[in-house]
C-alpha cells in the first residue's frame, strides 16, 4: 500500500452553541461559514482541487462515539477499503462500517488514546 493519509480532511469539535460559535468565527476571523462550518479549498501536489472542512458540533453529539473526546479529526485517504483492511491487520480498532455518499467514502478508527479518527476517500468534485 503506497499512500495512506493524503491530507487533513477536517477538524470537528463539540461546543455549547455550534451556530453561535460558527458565527463568531465568521465575524471575528472572517471564516466564510455556513450551516456546516467552513470549507477550505486547496490544491494537492498534482494540482487537483481538494477541501478541508472545519465544523462545530453540539456538545451532546453522538457522532464522535465511542470516543468521549471533544474533537474528531478527519484525514483524506486513498483507497479506504484497502487501508481499513491493512489497519485492522495491524491491530488498529476499526469502528462501524464504511459509509458511501456522493462526496466520498467514510470509515472510522480509534487511536491508542481513544480519539475517533474519520478516514475519508473524497470525491471533491461533488462540492462544485
Amino acid at each position: 500500500m503506497k499512500k495512506r493519509v493524503t491530507g487533513l480532511g477536517g477538524f470537528f469539535f463539540k461546543t455549547e452553541d455550534p451556530k453561535g460559535l460558527r458565527n463568531w468565527y465568521g465575524k471575528h476571523l472572517g471564516l466564510p461559514v455556513d450551516d456546516y462550518g467552513c470549507t477550505f479549498w486547496w490544491k494537492d501536489k498534482e494540482g487537483n482541487d481538494c477541501s478541508t472542512q472545519w465544523s462545530t458540533f453540539a456538545k451532546d453529539t453522538t457522532y464522535f462515539k465511542p470516543s468521549e473526546k471533544q474533537f474528531m479529526m478527519n484525514f483524506r485517504v486513498e483507497n479506504l477499503v484497502e487501508l481499513l483492511a491493512v489497519l485492522k491487520e495491524e491491530g488498529v480498532t476499526v469502528v462501524g462500517d464504511i459509509e458511501e455518499y456522493e462526496y466520498g467514502k467514510f470509515g472510522w478508527i480509534l487511536d491508542p488514546e481513544g480519539n475517533k479518527i474519520e478516514l475519508w476517500e473524497p470525491i471533491d468534485k461533488a462540492f462544485k
